[in-house]
Parts: C-alpha cells; sequence; structure tokens
C-alpha cells in the first residue's frame, strides 16, 4: 500500500493539482482522498479504476505491480 501513497502523490503533485482538486474530480471529500495519500484508507476497485484514469496510467503502476 505504501507503493500506491507514494505514486499517487507523486502523479497529483505532478499534474499540479491539490487534494481538493482531485477529490473534485472523484466526487469525493478532500478528507476521504487525503487518506488514500496518508495509507489510513484504501480506494474501492471502481475509485482505483477512475484515478488511473485522471492520471492516464493502469492501475498495476498505481499499485506498484510495474513501474510504468
Amino acid at each position: 500500500m505504501e507503493i500506491f501513497c507514494t505514486r499517487l502523490k507523486e502523479l497529483r503533485q505532478s499534474a499540479g493539482l491539490t487534494q481538493q482538486q482531485m477529490a473534485d474530480k472523484l466526487n469525493i471529500r478532500q478528507q476521504s482522498y487525503a487518506r488514500y495519500e496518508y495509507g489510513n484508507s484504501e480506494p474501492s476497485l471502481e475509485m482505483l479504476v477512475q484515478i488511473a484514469g485522471i492520471f492516464k496510467v493502469s492501475t498495476e503502476y498505481l499499485l506498484g505491480v510495474t513501474d510504468y
């Protein structure tokens, strides 16, 4: 899960987005999104796919299965 948190934060920052902007894109509260980055909560499969789509990466990349 740690690699997911790290990659999620790096992707968000690289895109120049705030946690609030990401939360808005995902239609969730900022606190809920922050829990993903801090590792306090895991996204549902549906949410994981949404996040991957926003950043145009694979779910495998987000989860640390692949490095590309």
